[in-house]
């Protein structure tokens, strides 16, 4: 689980926008990057280079 106030900071280091927390997947989405953050032990891993690349299906599934 994220503290919210944590989540509240937190940005996207690529494109600086706000993150959602997603608890089912332990990570930090971006949905203007679309980029996923993972979540290690309660602690974001904010790197670009450990972050995954969001599917189509995700994006669109947020669309809907």
């Amino acid at each position: 689980m994220i503290d919210q106030k944590l989540l509240s900071i937190l940005v996207c280091p690529v494109s600086k926008a706000p993150l959602e927390y997603n608890t089912e997947k332990q990570e930090l989405i971006c949905w203007a990057s679309g980029l996923a953050y993972p979540v290690r032990d309660g602690i974001p891993v904010m790197l670009e280079s450990e972050a995954r690349a969001l599917s189509d299906d995700e994006k669109a599934d947020r669309a809907n």
